[in-house]
């Protein structure tokens, strides 16, 4: 159980995040995150990059400055200088996502030694649809009838009742082994975590599973974390927004496009040397769709 403790403390704190620490942050139908601890504020950054061990600058603007150039010329390191503690529960098979950030630490709760609750994540029904034909990983947009939906939920809860139940007759009638008997839970079942990570490799995460898009559901763990870091590191949290998530890294071909265009020349994907793939991701980052014909 999480529990915030207030002891009087020489270390730097985050006032903001203070007011949240150990607070229950709802995610989907029965997750949610908490920060269980923390280490750093923006001054920690400031004070990385500068290697002083004072208070650094008084002026605020500087602070958020730096930061900026920090955060716009990729020096990672004084992000690395803080770090956050969070208790996260989540379906299994977000959490197949989420274990591929392996620059975390991370401590699950373990089904060989307890028993799993009843807890199944059910999608909502606008959150059901087909498999998009373009996009081999990703949902199509919303074709199917409100029908298929509800069958299609239905179909999910039964199925995940049906398969807690036999689980719960294995272990408790059958004496089976808690390890093979979590074997017939489906991948919607919840878990929990611990998950410690700095603030670099979190920017990292954030900018992949906050990104449109990623699957919806760990987006909207991705979106609850953006919250959590806007409270705990305002400065980095802009610069990330500004400089990372909300920015498009492209190649020198593009650059040389956008420079033909602004001269006047007329430019299309089959003289521009871009694959089918990079021109359409060329037109969506620069919103040309009505100006390249």
């Amino acid at each position: 159980m999480c529990e915030a403790v207030r002891n009087e403390t020489g270390r730097v704190i985050s006032a903001e995040l203070e007011k949240i620490l150990c607070k229950t942050i709802p995610v989907l139908d029965h997750g949610f995150i908490r920060v269980v601890d923390y280490m750093g504020n923006d001054s920690s950054i400031v004070q990385a990059a500068r290697v002083s061990y004072g208070a650094g600058t008084k002026q605020v603007n500087e602070d958020r400055g730096l930061i900026n150039y920090l955060m716009r010329h990729g020096h990672t390191t004084p992000f690395e200088m803080c770090e956050i503690k969070l208790h996260i529960k989540l379906p299994i098979f977000v959490m197949r996502h989420w274990v591929r950030h392996r620059t975390a630490n991370i401590n699950e709760y373990s089904a060989r030694y307890s028993v799993l609750s009843n807890e199944f994540y059910i999608p909502e029904l606008s959150k059901i649809a087909g498999q998009s034909k373009t996009n081999k990983q990703g949902r199509a947009d919303d074709q199917m009838s409100s029908e298929d939906k509800s069958e299609i939920a239905k179909t999910l809860s039964e199925f995940s009742e049906k398969a807690y139940e036999k689980y719960s007759h294995m272990l408790n009638d059958l004496g089976l082994t808690r390890e093979l008997a979590r074997t017939i839970l489906p991948v919607n079942v919840y878990t929990e975590m611990y998950w410690k990570i700095d603030l670099h490799n979190l920017f990292h995460f954030l900018r992949l599973r906050a990104d449109s898009h990623a699957q919806y559901e760990i987006q909207c763990y991705a979106n609850a974390i953006l919250d959590i870091v806007r409270l705990w590191v305002p400065f980095a949290y802009d610069a990330f927004i500004n400089y990372r998530k909300n920015s498009v890294s492209v190649s020198k071909k593009c650059i040389d496009l956008n420079k033909k265009m602004l001269q006047g020349e007329k430019i299309s994907q089959e003289t521009s040397g871009l694959s089918k793939g990079e021109w359409r991701e060329f037109i969506e980052a620069f919103d040309l769709k009505d100006m390249i014909s």
